[in-house]
């Protein structure tokens, strides 16, 4: 494994760039890993860990593809058990336990809805009972779809959106806070949309902006028993979810009009997370860090 940390290169070259012509349309969100053209990278070849979360237990939820799987890589080469949360993709969740058992760490497989609290409450219980401890909650899963009109919003859809996107971090926070001694660390995962959201987005930026104010309000009290919570804000990221719920055309030029011309690979997001799980954040809560190649968030 090469560690690209240690080769500069040009932020807009780095990855691939649209336009993305091969790309087909996939039926099922959240999509699938092995459909994707060009490929997403994880990290697999170039995410170099060196300790910053050694013995330490985490939950990922949307852990099974795009940025759940980089941070699942991640978080076991720098020495953390993972729980991957994930809906129903066997496969692609199965191979990101692959990489966690590579790094030398222990991976477990939780299927399910996290729009549902009981099961919410389960991913917890497995964590504590199979780790012992639980030390790190990432509450990444999401739900999207585009809508040109408001007409064209299921009501079932909307309900959908805020229960896989917002509901779900309150239910696994809920669950999680009695496990998580002083230290812990709880990461939501927001979005360029909480501040420049999308026309086609309007429940799934909704949510996003929910989940900000709701991660500066948890770190303001979580503070007193020594639990940090703060979020990372992706810009475009090239994902399963783009083509499986995304118009066509806007997928042949995802990213295309960041400063940085391209989509983020999900290897680009890891490294914030990792930071915001360390002590090297240990003076931030409440606290987004952006990852959004370039477009301003003010």
């Amino acid at each position: 494994m090469k560690d690209d940390n240690k080769e500069m290169k040009h932020p807009q070259t780095k990855e691939a760039q649209p336009p993305f012509k091969d790309q087909e349309r996939q039926k099922d969100t959240p999509g699938k890993e092995d459909k994707m053209q060009p490929k997403v990278d994880h990290g697999e070849d170039s995410y170099v860990g060196s300790g910053k979360l050694e013995g330490k237990n985490a939950i990922i939820t949307g852990g099974d593809s795009g940025i759940g799987r980089a941070v699942a890589i991640a978080f076991a080469r720098e020495g953390a058990n993972v729980l991957i949360s994930y809906l129903e993709e066997d496969d692609d969740a199965k191979e990101t336990a692959r990489w966690v058992i590579k790094a030398g760490k222990k991976a477990i497989l939780v299927p399910g809805d996290v729009s549902e609290e009981e099961h919410c409450s389960k991913i917890v219980q497995k964590a504590v009972d199979e780790f012992g401890q639980l030390d790190i909650l990432v509450n990444n899963a999401a739900f999207q779809m585009a809508r040109e009109k408001i007409q064209d919003i299921p009501s079932e859809e909307w309900d959908k959106t805020f229960k896989t996107n917002i509901y779900s971090m309150f239910y696994l926070v809920k669950a999680a806070e009695p496990h998580m001694k002083p230290g812990s660390t709880i990461i939501n995962t927001t979005s360029i949309n909480a501040y420049k959201p999308h026309p086609q987005l309007l429940a799934y930026a909704a949510t996003k902006g929910a989940i900000q104010n709701f991660t500066a309000n948890l770190g303001q009290i979580m503070a007193p028993k020594g639990i940090r919570a703060n979020c990372v804000a992706p810009g475009p990221v090239w994902t399963p979810l783009i083509p499986s719920t995304m118009p066509m055309d806007e997928v042949e030029t995802f990213g295309q009009d960041t400063p940085l011309g391209r989509p983020g690979q999900p290897s680009e997001f890891a490294a914030p997370f990792v930071l915001l799980a360390s002590e090297g954040s240990s003076y931030m809560t409440g606290s987004t860090v952006q990852v959004t190649g370039g477009r301003p968030t003010i």
